[in-house]
């Protein structure tokens, strides 16, 4: 038996419509049907115990014993154990069977379910568009303290740390992402940032880049310079053509710099921009 106000053990065909139901109106409502048999079933029951108490009343765990109640279970939709069901607004939304590990648990709730941590994030980035910015970076880094696995929140602070020209502290932070939370779009385009940021200081004077290309087309590294200025100047298309043409001369120039800086001006830009589309083919062509 739980003492957690979050959590219902036993709940029964005569109370399932008061503690699941009604409750699903008020906050969502995480339904285990497991059995004392079933050894998933129990490796499951601590990960759900554990994030109900974690996330302090953002869902209600309803704990149906299926044995005992088989109309019920028969009712949901259960057909294998452990199966748990995510009930909101007196409606199914959503459900997965199995006994998932806990990370994976946490995704499947933090579709549905907003944790205190993104309420924060929300007023921080209010806050930090309003201009006060130290108070959203404070309130950003006191949320992640609470919740220091929140992919989401690390991200966010490194954008407003190099937003404040602490671009080491920002690669620091998604340097600690997972693998991956590193593959999440907003990760890759901040990356992206930073690295092109790191090599514009180094890019030089765009006129006398220009100048060492006219003296001598093959001049890639003049090349790849202007593109990261082309880049920070907004020029996307421009750059587009100087790293493909990289990439068409020596894919070994400064370790595929051409391709590499593609795929960055992909992730900065997005795939929903239309020359990403564009010079997605012409790259795909140009490697085939």
């Amino acid at each position: 038996m739980s003492d957690s106000p979050y959590i219902h053990d036993n709940v029964t065909a005569e109370n399932f419509h008061d503690l699941v139901i009604e409750n699903s109106f008020k906050q969502p409502v995480l339904v285990d049907f497991w059995a004392a048999w079933c050894n998933p079933c129990q490796m499951l029951m601590p990960v759900l115990a554990k994030l109900a108490d974690e996330y302090k009343g953002a869902f209600i765990l309803a704990k149906v014993n299926s044995d005992e109640q088989g109309e019920l279970a028969a009712q949901a939709g259960v057909r294998s154990l452990p199966s748990v069901k995510l009930i909101i607004n007196g409606q199914i939304v959503d459900e997965f069977m199995g006994a998932l590990p806990e990370s994976e648990v946490r995704k499947f709730l933090d579709k549905h379910i907003e944790s205190e941590s993104d309420k924060i994030l929300q007023t921080a980035m209010i806050a930090y568009s309003e201009g006060r910015q130290e108070e959203a970076l404070g309130m950003l880094n006191a949320a992640l303290a609470d919740d220091p696995q929140n992919a989401e929140l690390k991200i966010n602070v490194a954008k407003l740390v190099a937003n404040q020209g602490d671009n080491d502290s920002a690669q620091a932070l998604l340097d600690s992402l997972s693998m991956t939370d590193k593959e999440l779009p907003a990760a890759k385009e901040l990356a992206a940032q930073l690295r092109l940021a790191s090599q514009i200081k180094d890019a030089g004077d765009p006129a006398e880049l220009e100048q060492r290309l006219q003296q001598n087309p093959d001049d890639l590294d003049a090349l790849y310079k202007l593109s990261n200025i082309y880049i920070a100047t907004s020029n996307h298309e421009a750059a587009f053509e100087s790293l493909l043409r990289i990439m068409q001369k020596d894919r070994s120039f400064n370790d595929d710099a051409g391709r590499k800086g593609l795929l960055d001006l992909f992730d900065i830009l997005g795939a929903d921009n239309p020359l990403v589309s564009k010079y997605r083919r012409k790259m795909f062509t140009l490697l085939h």
